[in-house]
């Protein structure tokens, strides 16, 4: 029986586990299109700035 138990919370763990992830589809953060292209834009520059102060103290 315990072997059948085990097999029962494995399935449901996994199910949780896939229903969680998100494959390639963007997460319903609530955002519109524009918001949410405007709001990577501004991740994406801060990334750039913070990669070019990481170069100039050569």
């Amino acid at each position: 029986m315990t072997l059948g138990n085990q097999r029962e919370l494995t399935r449901q763990k996994n199910m949780k586990k896939q229903s969680d992830s998100v494959k390639g589809k963007h997460r319903d953060d609530g955002l519109s299109a524009a918001a949410r292209k405007w709001r990577d834009s501004e991740i994406t520059q801060q990334k750039q700035k913070k990669a070019n102060e990481k170069e100039e103290p050569k």
